[in-house]
């Protein structure tokens, strides 16, 4: 937090709140600047204001997450052996327009489709395809980004098409198993960076390797927010945890080493240097008074 921010803090008792509640500033948000700053006399690298949500948006979050699962759920029973990344994308624009809501990805950036689907040795941002069919023995990660009433949910998932072998199936597995024990690291006045260091000594303690490049993010207000969530993580490092943060833990996980590069030809699909096959699992997570709740997943 730099001067101007900490600055900021400095709001009188019977002000108004800074986080637009309309309620004085010592019965709302003032004990929670008061223990960040003591965190940050200590050294630690706390949230601004902008990362911590108001109960008004943690609800529409919330219910955007819900939409989100929603999405998720509907799209589950097609993900099989013989259908088109493609028409997984279609069907995923419908339904979340049946909803009320709006994919997130369509034209985010100039990206062309309203899912990713990533197979095999896809890191990430794969992009749907009529031709490309869903062969038994591969796997897929599923990445859905729903607005819902002005709001974002974020989550994906992983699937195993046919006949997977036990290998891939592994890796699968011990993914989920990732992103659950990082889960479990969300509680507040925690560090993120401990979240990711037990990340990444699963993936590892299982002959697994953790993308360094690419993160989780904080999300809600916008699609791509801050913080950026390492899954590798130092002790003690990265952001405090606190009350109203909303992030997305999403690690992903190589067979092989580490190392991605970026298709040049569509500028976003994200594959293993070694060609090796990577898996990903994603919630987005809100940290609560006493722990944490996953809003998609």
């Amino acid at each position: 937090m730099n001067k101007k921010e900490v600055a900021e803090m400095k709001i009188g008792r019977n002000d108004p709140c800074w986080c637009g509640s309309g309620k004085k500033y010592k019965v709302c948000h003032m004990q929670l600047d008061e223990k960040m700053n003591a965190y940050h006399l200590k050294g630690a690298k706390i949230p601004t204001h902008k990362m911590i949500k108001t109960p008004e948006q943690i609800e529409g979050i919330r219910k955007a997450g819900e939409a989100n699962t929603m999405v998720l759920d509907y799209i589950e029973p097609y993900v099989k052996e013989g259908i088109s990344t493609g028409e997984l994308d279609r069907l995923i624009y419908d339904y979340t327009l049946k909803i009320g809501g709006i994919p997130a990805c369509l034209n985010y950036k100039g990206y062309p489709k309203s899912v990713c689907t990533s197979i095999d040795d896809v890191v990430c941002h794969g992009i749907p395809d009529d031709n490309r069919i869903l062969k038994s023995g591969e796997i897929i990660n599923v990445d859905c980004t729903t607005i819902y009433n002005g709001y974002f949910g974020d989550a994906s998932r992983m699937y195993c098409i046919g006949d997977v072998s036990p290998e891939k199936r592994k890796l699968v597995e011990v993914t989920k198993e990732c992103l659950d024990i990082g889960f479990q690291m969300v509680k507040p006045w925690a560090f993120l960076g401990d979240m990711g260091v037990a990340v990444n000594h699963h993936a590892m303690e299982n002959g697994y390797s953790v993308v360094r490049e690419i993160g989780g993010h904080g999300v809600g207000i916008e699609f791509h927010e801050d913080p950026w969530v390492s899954h590798i993580g130092t002790p003690g490092g990265d952001y405090l945890m606190v009350p109203g943060m909303i992030f997305t833990i999403e690690p992903m996980v190589n067979m092989g080493k580490p190392d991605v590069w970026e298709d040049e030809d569509d500028g976003w699909t994200v594959r293993t240097e070694d060609g090796k096959p990577s898996a990903q699992w994603e919630y987005t997570i809100l940290v609560t008074e006493n722990g944490a709740e996953i809003l998609s997943h």
